[in-house]
């Protein structure tokens, strides 16, 4: 698939040269370069609320420095280019041991552990990105940062998760934007190191997932999304999704609906022991239907959602999940949980307040609720879960600190299901980037 694509790229680079009057709209490799250092400190408290009493807390907190290079392209009908992106996070107060005696919090939560159980004392990652440009049609190489219905990074700590490959992005028919790759490893957002790719529920690894879709701007109102996913040996997946934007008085109502078809593919559809997944009853099979729907109405600051999710099928909704942080496209992806087992049903509502219409440019407020009922379980209808968020936001709009970036998060999550804990979680995050070229 790697070959493909880049003879692919390559095929493309070829018909762009015989065409007549074709001209280089590159900057160049030094002149479109530009690079930033990103620093985030990084402050989390979770609280297992249920469960075993014995060192039910994990705290850590650490800075993080995120160095981003990214070249222009190169003059000529085929531009090349080189991106580079090194991470690097630094512990500055963690929990002991794992394994210590009369410990009060467990580490781990956003550092690597040592040998000993305890956690390291730094650690990071450096990726390099090749990259080709023929027109408007893009081909990348080596660490990716994907955003798309199928594979979406997770950011949710110190440092961001990162995967690798190759992909292709197009913009070159109007109104449309074309994705296709293939993804090999990822890394986890608490490791060094590159991994090969599960789901949950599943202790077999697989090198392959392979993904291909894109975005059409129907009208300047409207856009419909489809995209296809495989990861080999575990499932096929198919989503559609469509968001809407109308005036509604003097607001704006925005309209998000999402479809995904997920079935079994490979060795999870011949039940071999190692590639299973998670839900109930499913022989280990990935079978699940995801539908949702949220609606958000803004207006002077305002913004009121209302949504809804419902899950089919008998296995839990399938993703790339490495088990150490992972996102789902799914509405209902919050801090703590994800609603996304077999057969859930959830309901949530969202309030956020931007105070720039109250005179305090750059705070801003969200409040989050979800419920989530009739959970597949041995007793029908009695598997729940529900979670709240609060999250404050700040970032200082003028002077020597500007864009420098505050964030309050709080989230509670309560739960009846197996093996799920009701948890309190704290975050406070510091950020500021630095623009270096």
């Amino acid at each position: 698939m790697k070959k493909s694509l880049i003879a692919g790229a390559v095929a493309a680079g070829i018909v762009a040269v015989s065409l007549p009057g074709l001209a280089s709209a590159n900057e160049g490799f030094i002149e479109g370069s530009k690079a930033n250092l990103g620093l985030r400190n990084f402050y989390i408290n979770q609280d297992n609320r249920s469960g075993a009493a014995s060192t039910s807390k994990a705290e850590e907190w650490g800075q993080g420095f995120l160095l981003n290079f990214q070249s222009g392209y190169s003059q000529g009908p085929i531009g090349l280019g080189l991106d580079a992106l090194g991470q690097f996070g630094v512990r500055l107060d963690s929990g002991g041991r794992t394994d210590k005696a009369g410990r009060s919090r467990n580490p781990g939560i956003i550092f690597p552990l040592e040998d000993d159980n305890s956690a390291v004392s730094n650690f990071g990652r450096f990726d390099l990105t090749a990259k080709a440009k023929v027109s408007e049609t893009e081909l990348k190489y080596g660490a990716l940062l994907p955003k798309l219905p199928v594979l979406t990074q997770n950011d949710g700590r110190l440092l961001p998760q990162t995967f690798r490959g190759a992909q292709i992005t197009s913009t070159d028919i109007s109104n449309l934007s074309v994705h296709l790759g293939q993804i090999d490893k990822a890394s986890g957002r608490g490791s060094s190191d590159l991994d090969e790719l599960t789901i949950s529920g599943g202790s077999n690894r697989v090198d392959q997932f392979r993904y291909a879709g894109g975005d059409y701007k129907v009208t300047d109102n409207l856009v419909a999304s489809y995209f296809f996913a495989e990861l080999d040996d575990y499932y096929r997946q198919h989503y559609v999704g469509a968001v809407h934007n109308t005036a509604l008085g003097n607001g704006k109502l925005n309209t998000d609906l999402r479809f995904f078809d997920s079935n079994a593919y490979g060795a999870n559809k011949d039940q071999q022991a190692g590639y299973g997944a998670s839900g109930f009853q499913n022989g280990g099979k990935v079978d699940n239907k995801a539908y949702s729907a949220l609606f958000t109405f803004s207006q002077s600051g305002h913004a009121a959602g209302l949504g809804y999710q419902q899950l089919t099928g008998k296995s839990n909704f399938p993703f790339v999940n490495n088990g150490d942080g992972a996102t789902a496209y799914l509405i209902t992806d919050s801090q703590i949980g994800k609603f996304q087992r077999a057969g859930e049903r959830t309901w949530l509502a969202r309030y956020g307040y931007d105070f720039g219409q109250a005179g305090v440019p750059g705070l801003k407020t969200t409040v989050t609720y979800l419920r989530g009922t009739d959970v597949d379980a041995a007793a029908s209808g009695k598997d729940e879960e529900w979670e709240r968020d609060v999250r404050v936001d700040y970032s200082v709009q003028s002077g020597p600190l500007k864009n420098l970036g505050l964030s309050l998060r709080h989230a509670s999550l309560r739960s009846s299901v197996v093996n799920q804990r009701d948890i309190d979680e704290t975050r406070f995050i510091v950020s500021y980037s630095i623009a270096l070229l």
